[in-house]
């Protein structure tokens, strides 16, 4: 699964290569995209690489070849929509409210791993689903569920550690005090305990060497809540 900021990127340039077999300037996919700054490009331009949708030609400037396209390269709809918890162990023990019936925890539930999540700088996350962990469904509870690998040391004071994969319940709105898989303009995404200071959002780490982030809202996406993390001994 690409974000809406990474396909858009995608098409534009395969629509300029096959206008004119040239690649849109990096001036050009900003204007396009309608970022502030050639940076987000860059970001862009590496994930849809790291995940196979581009190459950048060596010993070219500028150059890039298409190599795919996501309807012909993913199957199945769009954003799925994604309540919190913490799971340790082998399949360790879990913290939570809710949970299934008895007579289905002994029926695993395939949970997508849909990428990598930041708990420090925010980087690209709701990659295309790469494979599968099981888990019992009293460990998830109701609702619709991915995961993501964690990166980074910026909620270690939440029990959230680098390696970790943070269990994702599918949701668009959040709770102050919900951490929860924030996606901002549209091209980063991040772990961050979720906090409404006036009009303004506030993204804030649980490790004090990072900086809290205010943001508008309308730069903001609540794609999830965390309800658990599955740590691997």
């Amino acid at each position: 699964m690409l974000t809406r900021k990474q396909y858009e990127l995608l098409r534009f340039i395969n629509e300029r290569l096959k206008e004119s077999g040239v690649p849109p300037s990096f001036d050009e996919m900003k204007d396009a995209l309608d970022l502030r700054s050639k940076s987000g490009i860059h970001r862009l331009i590496t994930a849809l690489e790291e995940r196979g949708f581009i190459r950048r030609l060596p010993n070219r400037a500028r150059a890039i070849e298409v190599i795919k396209l996501p309807e012909l390269a993913t199957s199945g709809g769009g954003r799925r929509g994604f309540t919190p918890s913490v799971i340790e162990g082998n399949l360790g023990k879990v913290r939570r409210g809710g949970g299934g019936g008895a007579d289905e925890a002994e029926r695993p539930v395939a949970v997508p791993v849909m990428g990598r999540i930041a708990a420090g700088t925010p980087i690209e996350a709701l990659q295309t689903c790469s494979h599968t962990i099981s888990l019992p469904p009293d460990m998830l509870g109701a609702g619709e569920h991915y995961a993501l690998e964690v990166r980074g040391d910026s909620m270690v004071d939440a029990g959230i550690l680098d390696g970790d994969m943070a269990l994702i319940q599918r949701n668009q709105t959040a709770d102050t005090g919900d951490i929860v898989v924030a996606l901002i303009d549209d091209e980063e995404a991040t772990l961050k305990r979720f906090r409404r200071r006036g009009a303004s959002i506030a993204l804030e780490p649980a490790n004090a060497a990072y900086e809290v982030r205010i943001l508008p809202p309308n730069r903001v996406q609540i794609q999830g809540r965390l309800i658990g993390i599955y740590r691997k001994y």
